[in-house]
């Protein structure tokens, strides 16, 4: 296996469009990538420019220490598993494994051999006599996974592959990837990934790191623990989590005792915050977590009041709608510590906890609650 590499990579198509905006990426011999963001945020048309399947306008791609920008797609050592499988209909699963090899005139025991080894580690050997049309979703996106697998690429490309699969079966092959690049990597074959989705799901639990895209630009790279925890900017607070961030718009004093208000409601905020921040103030957006803001008793100190307009019960959790000023916020609650008694319409007192506070400049979008962080800890 190999790194990946992209130099200050963009894309321009006719009429001066710019989908790519000079982007440095670099995937870790081995690291299962993700990139991840909404549709249109160009991580397809990144993963593209990677496999060669679209021309770079600008910059430099490098698998180990060949720069491939010239190089056709069966150049580059990679092996790419689209979202619509992309199986020979006419082939049975047999012959779409090993037709990578047979094109590279490898001999026919390898072939076998290769065949068999993929095969038994797909789970898929009882389907080696089918055609792709006797198959269902999972069996033939495991098929074409073994079609990826059995060349022994450089580099796995992975364009939403899991799209067309339902709820369930999704699940468990997100599953079952992950296992078979950790079985790999432990193996001492390493598999390095780049692998694209817009469900957030499959990027926090399958990812090593995480890129998080939007309009062309990457707006943060990081583990799924600190996308969570310490999301760079609004857009990533926003988009990573289930559900998303509460953010609503707000002003920051840090004259005397350091307040928050939002809504016409002020709260104090915590006191290892208000010493990062250095007495900024101003406009600013507010976010906290769902799970980390909950319903208390009225009158509660540094509490927001808001109207309930809906309740979702999630079985283990219930999910609380409540609109502060024109703000809606959902607070997540166990099903075991959820008042019952609570309706639609009833007034109910939030309280956000001070040290999972975010706060966001209203202009660039920066989290400036993580400033002088590292230098505190």
């Amino acid at each position: 296996m190999a790194d990946l590499q992209l130099k200050s990579v963009e894309k321009v198509y006719g009429g001066g469009f710019k989908a790519v905006h000079g982007i440095d990426l670099k995937v870790e011999d081995g690291e299962f990538m993700v990139l991840v963001g909404p549709s249109g945020c160009a991580k397809s048309t990144t993963l593209r420019m990677i496999a060669g399947l679209e021309t770079i306008t600008g910059g430099e791609i490098s698998i180990g220490d060949q720069v491939v920008n010239d190089l056709v797609p069966g150049k580059r050592g990679i092996a790419m598993v689209f979202q619509n499988y992309a199986l020979y209909p006419h082939m049975k699963v047999r012959r779409n494994l090993s037709f990578g090899l047979k094109l590279k005139k490898e001999p026919q025991d390898k072939i076998e051999r290769s065949t068999q080894e993929v095969s038994g580690i797909l789970e898929i050997e009882q389907l080696l006599d089918r055609l792709p049309k006797q198959l269902s979703g999972g069996q033939a996106q495991r098929v074409a996974l073994g079609r990826a697998l059995i060349k022994s690429p450089e580099v796995f490309l992975f364009d939403e592959p899991l799209s067309n699969l339902d709820a369930k079966l999704r699940a468990s092959m997100r599953v079952r990837i992950t296992d078979l690049h950790k079985r790999l990597r432990d193996e001492g074959r390493p598999a390095t990934v780049v692998y694209v989705t817009h469900d957030q799901v499959e990027a926090m639990t399958m990812g090593d790191r995480i890129c998080v895209m939007k309009d062309g630009h990457i707006m943060q790279v990081a583990d799924p623990v600190t996308l969570y925890e310490r999301p760079a900017n609004a857009f990533v607070a926003g988009f990573i989590g289930m559900p998303e961030m509460n953010l609503g718009s707000a002003v920051l004093t840090t004259d005397g005792v350091p307040t928050i208000t939002m809504a016409g409601q002020t709260i104090t905020i915590a006191e290892g915050l208000a010493e990062r921040l250095q007495m900024r103030e101003g406009p600013v957006t507010f976010g906290i977590r769902p799970q980390h803001i909950e319903p208390v008793p009225p009158g509660t100190p540094d509490a927001l009041v808001g109207k309930v307009h809906n309740l979702e019960f999630m079985g283990h959790e219930v999910n609380i709608h409540v609109t502060i000023g024109d703000t809606d916020f959902i607070s997540v609650v166990p099903t075991e510590r959820f008042d019952h008694s609570l309706k639609r319409g009833d007034e109910v007192a939030l309280r956000p906890s001070g040290a999972r506070v975010h706060l966001f400049d209203k202009d660039s979008g920066e989290n400036i609650s993580l400033a002088n962080l590292d230098t505190q800890n």
